[in-house]
Formats: C-alpha cells, structure tokens, sequence
C-alpha cells in the first residue's frame, strides 16, 4: 500500500473550503493548461500543516452545457474516476518534494459528452504534465 492509498478518492482529498476554492481561482499564484474538453487550474504551495493531503481536487461541469443533472453528474464521475486511477503519477513526482501540496480544479469545456477513455487519456495527460512541472 502506498502513501496515497489504494486507488481510492476519499473526502480528504476534495477541495471543499470556499477559501480554498478563493485561494486557487484569485489568488494570482494558480497556473491553468487545457487538455480539450478538460481545463485544469492548479496551485502548487508549500505544506505547512502534515496531517492535510499532497493533494486536494475539485471537478466542475457548468450547467451552461449541460442542463440535465444527470448529464453533469456523468461528468464529473468519469473525471473522478479517471483521477483515481491515474493519480499515482503525480504522488510519485510529488515524492521527489517533500512539504509540498497541490490543489487541482477539473473544469469540463465541452458541450458533448466524451467516452470514459478518452476522459481518462486527457486526465492522464494533464497529471503528467502538472508532475513535470512541480
């Protein structure tokens, strides 16, 4: 078993603070890269308390494409689920710097619903390319 557990996404692991959601969009420090129909906006910050997550992740899918619920929860759950599985990549870039925690905002661009591969690829993409960057 690893530091971040067995492929799993528990609440720990979700943004859900408003100063955190503040913190990552206005903060000014948060960078952004797309991965077409995914937006991704993280921040990248020194951890000063141990017991708090390496990272915290927030999905949102506006209601501007999709107006069914059902339509923005399928959404969200394939980005979930395609996070879970593929976090592992950015856990073993973050192991290379200790005391450093990184907040991740998922935010689907698209009016079309995609396939659960295509979402995982673009999520895979993105979490390689933040763990370069670290």
């Amino acid at each position: 078993m690893s530091a971040f557990g067995a492929l799993t996404f528990g609440k720990e692991e979700r943004i859900v603070s408003r100063t955190q959601v503040e913190t990552l969009f206005k903060g000014g420090r948060s960078k952004s890269m797309t991965a077409f129909p995914i937006r991704v906006v993280y921040l990248v910050e020194q951890n000063e308390e141990p017991q708090t997550p390496a990272v915290q992740v927030l999905v949102s899918v506006s209601k501007r494409y999709f107006k069914h619920a059902v339509d923005r929860n399928r959404v969200k759950r394939q980005i979930r689920e395609s996070y879970r599985h593929s976090k592992h990549i950015l856990y073993e870039n973050l192991a290379e710097h200790p005391n450093t925690s990184v907040s991740i905002a998922f935010i689907w661009l698209d009016a079309q619903l995609h396939d659960s591969a295509n979402v995982e690829r673009k999520v895979t993409n993105l979490l390689r390319r933040i763990g370069e960057r670290l």
